[in-house]
């Protein structure tokens, strides 16, 4: 009598263990991805950094600059959904890998994109927006590929080690970035960080995947990519859950502090102290952040395997990473010494890292990659205006503030670590 086949859900989840990443796999893919992220940084963070002596060279005001900040996050919301699908369907790598090759082009030739006619306005709010819609699938491609390939034990230190590169990727622009803005202008920026995204996309396509598997991948993009029934993702049922919304909520508030203040602090420090020195403002918060982000993934696995409950460390997570850190950003605007807010403005980035640990795990389980960065757009282009208008920092605070607070409130009520995307027979974790 020959032995009966496994359940379907068993042979599936056998599949998925056998196609997980090996240690010294994982290590190279984590080194690598982290490196990704970096550069995914370097790239973003070129226009901020270069944001006020373009504004000199093309007469942009606040409300202007506002504009092409934000423009970033037009684009960006767009391709969420795309991003995460594409992942699923040809590999994360393969869409990291193909993005990241188009974004370190059109890096590399913004400053030539800026000198094609006396439009500027429009040319770098066209390139941002392109820039946005190539760069929006990274990270709902990043946690497909990290969701199939590292066990789930290792997962939050691993993402918050690939998301450390966020800290590192605007910490490397602001350093070597200010000193090539002294040095050589704006454009030089702008070449550095597409060109090293370049020199990323060779040394992955070249030791880490197979040619022939990136054909196969344009393959399936040229003939377009078909939603099978077993992977349509069941909306109806996820957006009925209070829990889907409060992480949705939370997500966005914390993704629109984030970029409120990644792409408005080096203008509040150099226009309020205009004697300091670049390298300083942009280097020491993201300095920070960095061993603050790889602390908070290993803390929460630690607590995890400690016996407390999923959703416990996760609310805790959210309190530093949005709480605290709000009180902070609201100090930035109620302080004139330069050196208090190169602390306040630490302590606020450093703190944010937590939500790596937090909502950006939660979300996984619990909301669709549609989820996005919507509210970077509004909170980016809110903040120039209210710069423009009330002519104070503090009111761009406030907002961090407000944002944070609001986020925070709706995932402490409403936040649990129970899957809502199966049947409702799994408990609370």
């Amino acid at each position: 009598m020959q032995p009966l086949p496994p359940p379907p859900e068993e042979a599936r989840r056998d599949g998925a263990e056998d196609a997980q990443w090996s240690r010294p796999e994982c290590q190279v893919w984590t080194g690598t991805l982290l490196l990704g992220t970096c550069l995914l940084y370097c790239a973003r963070v070129s226009m901020p950094v270069c944001t006020v002596s373009m504004s000199q060279d093309f007469g942009w005001n606040k409300k202007e600059a506002g504009i092409v900040l934000s423009s970033f996050f037009w684009g960006y919301c767009l391709t969420q959904v795309v991003g995460g699908h594409l992942g699923d369907r040809i590999g994360g790598e393969k869409v990291i890998l193909l993005s990241a090759s188009a974004w370190g082009i059109l890096t590399a030739a913004t400053p030539l994109l800026a000198q094609l006619s006396s439009a500027h306005l429009f040319f770098m709010t066209f390139s941002r927006i392109l820039t946005g819609l190539l760069q929006g699938v990274y990270f709902p491609a990043l946690t497909s590929l990290l969701s199939q390939k590292v066990r789930e034990s290792e997962r939050a230190f691993t993402y918050s080690a690939v998301g450390a590169g966020s800290q590192f990727g605007t910490l490397v622009t602001g350093a070597v970035g200010s000193l090539l803005l002294d040095w050589y202008g704006w454009p030089s920026v702008f070449y550095f960080s597409g060109g090293l995204t370049l020199l990323w996309v060779c040394y992955v396509y070249r030791y880490l995947l197979s040619e022939q598997d990136l054909i196969l991948a344009l393959g399936v993009l040229a003939q377009g990519v078909p939603v099978s029934r077993h992977t349509k993702v069941p909306w109806r049922q996820l957006f009925r859950k209070p829990s889907v919304w409060a992480a949705i909520s939370s997500q966005l508030s914390a993704a629109c502090s984030f970029f409120i203040l990644l792409s408005w602090l080096p203008t509040f420090f150099e226009e309020t102290f205009p004697s300091s020195k670049g390298w300083v403002f942009n280097v020491v918060p993201w300095l920070v952040a960095i061993p603050a982000s790889l602390f908070s993934g290993f803390l929460s696995d630690h607590l995890i395997n400690q016996g407390y409950r999923t959703i416990a460390v996760r609310k805790f997570m959210q309190v530093m990473g949005l709480g605290l850190s709000s009180v902070f950003a609201l100090c930035l605007g109620h302080t004139s010494s330069f050196c208090k807010s190169v602390v306040f403005a630490s302590a606020s980035i450093g703190l944010q890292t937590f939500n790596h640990s937090g909502i950006s795990v939660n979300i996984q389980d619990l909301a669709p990659s549609c989820a996005g960065f919507l509210f970077g757009v509004v909170g980016v282009c809110l903040g120039g205006y209210l710069i423009e208008t009330t002519g104070s920092w503090t009111s761009m605070f406030n907002l961090v503030a407000a944002v944070s607070s609001l986020g925070l409130c709706t995932f402490l009520l409403f936040g649990e670590a129970q899957r809502v995307d199966l049947s409702p027979t799994h408990e609370d974790l």
